[in-house]
């Protein structure tokens, strides 16, 4: 199958793209900078471009483009990136996935498990409303802009995904260096939930769904154990031999990214369940946290 990305350059892309070919597929780049090649085309999400003909003929399609939630402080302009780059990006790629002759058979477009909002210690799955808040909205304007590849006949599948635990990025290696330091701490009272996955599960995850043509609405991609924020730093203070006693402090936080950035990241959490992967046969490599985080970092049991 030939299978289009855009995002390709970002954590998960930049990952996907090479899992795609072993498994036989050709990947076409999407791309904002110059095309060069048979394997990239060119679009301006910003602008509401994209080079359509290069997606004639595609088998599937693969969306994780958007600008970072969590590395700045969200003032005003910043939260109207973050809600456009996913919104508009979307609406000019399932445009032009319409009104192409020949289209994908399906489109796997990311969303974020902060779809639910708050819902404490409730278990949530693909069936669970939708939540409240900026990132809430943002996840129900960034989903509803698929409907025109649905509407076109595209099967589409919203990939709800949780933090991604990668060791070359995301929120596992911006946290390794406080807590290989021993400085690692529950952040509030680390009674928040964190429904994680594994960067290993979440590329299977996608491959899973690529291939499976029962699937589609929203998915769930997460580990079918999330874990409190609490159980999560003991865990990883664990797996570095580091202690984890003391709690992370909040004020310089909320100096450096912002009150409502830290609540909504960093004090709030979802307890998601991947019930859809369940149901249709997808079996998870990491599980549970421990042998995720030890077959991540390299750092086999004592």
């Amino acid at each position: 199958m030939d299978v289009a990305i855009t995002g390709a350059s970002g954590l998960i892309g930049s990952a996907l793209v090479p899992a795609l070919r072993r498994d036989g597929h050709r990947v076409v780049r999407v791309v904002r900078g110059d095309a060069g090649g048979t394997d990239t085309l060119r679009w301006d999400p910003a602008a509401g471009t994209i080079d359509a003909a290069g997606l004639e003929g595609v088998g599937g399609v693969v969306h994780l483009a958007g600008v970072g939630i969590g590395d700045k402080k969200w003032s005003p302009e910043r939260k109207r990136e973050i809600r456009e780059s996913r919104t508009r990006g979307t609406t000019v790629l399932c445009d032009a996935l319409a009104a192409l002759s020949s289209k994908p058979a399906v489109l796997v477009s990311a969303s974020g498990v902060d779809y639910y909002g708050a819902h404490g210690d409730e278990p949530l799955t693909e069936d669970s409303p939708a939540g409240d808040g900026f990132l809430a909205e943002v996840c129900r304007e960034w989903e509803a802009a698929t409907a025109r590849a649905e509407q076109a006949g595209i099967r589409v599948v919203r990939m709800r995904t949780g933090p991604v635990l990668s060791a070359d990025g995301g929120v596992l290696k911006r946290m390794l260096f406080p807590f290989k330091a021993g400085l690692g701490g529950r952040i509030g009272t680390g009674k928040q939930w964190m429904s994680w996955i594994s960067i290993v599960d979440h590329l299977g995850a996608i491959r899973h769904v690529l291939d499976h043509q029962d699937v589609s609405g929203p998915v769930n991609s997460t580990a079918p154990t999330p874990v409190t924020n609490a159980e999560y730093t003991k865990t990883l203070g664990t797996v570095v031999r580091r202690p984890t006693a003391i709690p992370t402090p909040i004020t310089p936080l909320k100096v450096l990214y912002g009150m409502e950035l830290v609540h909504s990241l960093l004090l709030t959490g979802q307890r998601v369940l991947p019930k859809r992967l369940l149901d249709t046969g997808y079996r998870f490599e990491h599980p549970e946290l421990e042998p995720a985080l030890r077959a991540l970092l390299k750092k086999p049991a004592a």
